[in-house]
């Protein structure tokens, strides 16, 4: 089950329609909330998360009960290409992930990888909570 769970801090969690429009709702189970390492930034329309020792980022865990078409259609909602990765706007990795009840397990989360400019970090690595606020 571990590399067929995915991580979700941003428009793609629940209540932003995302995931609906990509047509893999159906292929996704709520695990429930979890968090990796790292830090989140503020893009305007959605956030970046990239990898670092310092920093909790929240979001959504869902394990995919068709891994190949759930991670396919993510690749192509965040432009990500495995044959050219220093090219995509964000990199797929495995990472680990905290799960609700406190336990871990490895997870696929796509991390921003183009500059960030001028973005505003969310401190508090929580984007729903992010938006509400603002």
């Amino acid at each position: 089950m571990a590399s067929d769970l995915v991580f979700f801090y941003g428009t793609l969690m629940a209540g932003f329609d995302r995931r609906r429009r990509a047509g893999i709702d159906d292929k996704l189970r709520y695990i429930g909330r979890g968090s990796i390492q790292g830090k989140l930034f503020d893009l305007g329309i959605y956030p970046a998360a990239v990898a670092s020792d310092e920093g909790r980022i929240w979001g959504e865990v869902y394990e995919a009960t068709d891994a190949a078409a759930v991670l396919a259609a993510l690749d192509g909602i965040e432009g990500y290409s495995h044959r050219d990765p220093d090219r995509s706007l964000y990199i797929r990795k495995q990472v680990g992930v905290t799960l609700p009840d406190g336990t871990h397990a490895q997870a696929w989360v796509y991390f921003y990888n183009a500059p960030l400019g001028r973005a505003q970090r969310i401190t508090s690595g929580d984007y729903l909570e992010h938006v509400t606020v603002r």
